[in-house]
């Protein structure tokens, strides 16, 4: 099943699901919740984990292309992002030391935006770089939670792009900006996606293959991932965990087009734009972990 949350003709925001380009609203009552939640959180508060079938409202429903797409979950209380997950990742960028030593940094939620949306670039002297991701949304409160029973607590898997500047300022900081987490279009629920490590994450900017990999390479997969986070911190339901990316990060520019792409997952592409851009006030240029200087295009591969 894919949920999608979405901004009606009439500027309500909803949660429906997708199938045949068509959105049909799950019903109103199924989403009932407390006030000042998304549709989607109240949706997966009432659903727990893993989700099942949701009823719908009355209606045919409306075609995709005519709503506002917004990001699955518009408002967890955090995203926890995984830094250096894949061995080749680690390579690129010439790090000692990877996830397990790492462990894990929070992105800002008000840096979320959806598919079709633009990433803002803030500054006009500093590097910014795509990376794509496999997101996990928790269904249920998580808190020590053994990799064993990890994956019941999952409600579904989406896309996501974590922009990244590269410097030396916290990755916190870093990768916080406002629009620099797009995410989408879509969230899909475990039983469509079936077996993660069959899983293989794509990134292209204007249609150039970057990144391409086997989410069965992650360093630390999903089920440690999700026992790691919630022994630190409790995992509330429609909180975002990001994997982690492979190599193959490079620059973006004003004017690009960037899609990820996780197989039975989704494809979520948005643009890039430096239209408001300044000179950055912190002095973190030249410093931090060091990214490719250029990028070799990467040969796709035929599916096994």
């Amino acid at each position: 099943m894919k949920l999608l949350s979405y901004r009606g003709r009439d500027g309500l925001d909803r949660v429906g699901v997708v199938a045949d380009g068509v959105v049909r609203e799950v019903s109103p009552e199924r989403a009932a919740g407390p006030a000042g939640l998304s549709p989607m959180r109240r949706l997966i508060a009432a659903s727990g984990s893993p989700a099942g079938e949701v009823p719908l409202a009355d209606g045919p429903g409306v075609p995709l292309d005519e709503v506002r797409v917004l990001p699955p979950v518009p408002d967890p209380t955090k995203i926890v992002a995984a830094p250096v997950n894949y061995v080749d990742h680690q390579a690129e960028m010439s790090q000692s030391v990877h996830v397990g030593s790492l462990g894990v940094f929070l992105k800002a939620p008000s840096s979320l935006i959806g598919a079709g949306d633009v990433v803002r670039l803030p500054y006009t002297d500093r590097r910014f770089d795509q990376e794509g991701e496999l997101a996990v949304v928790i269904g249920r409160t998580a808190r020590g939670v053994p990799a064993a029973d990890a994956l019941s607590h999952v409600f579904g898997y989406t896309c996501l792009l974590d922009i990244t500047m590269r410097g030396g300022e916290d990755r916190s900081t870093r990768k916080s900006f406002d629009t620099f987490t797009p995410m989408g279009p879509w969230l899909v629920t475990p039983d469509e996606v079936g077996p993660l490590e069959t899983l293989r994450l794509t990134c292209s900017v204007n249609g150039t293959l970057r990144q391409d990999a086997d989410v069965r390479d992650l360093i630390w997969d999903v089920p440690a991932l999700i026992e790691y986070v919630s022994s630190v911190m409790t995992l509330h339901p429609g909180d975002v965990i990001s994997t982690g990316t492979p190599a193959g990060v490079g620059a973006i520019n004003d004017g690009d087009s960037v899609t990820a792409a996780v197989t039975r997952v989704g494809e979520l592409t948005v643009g890039v734009s430096a239209a408001s851009a300044v000179t950055c006030p912190t002095l973190g240029a030249g410093a931090g972990p060091v990214p490719p200087a250029e990028l070799t295009p990467v040969r796709a591969r035929t599916a096994n």
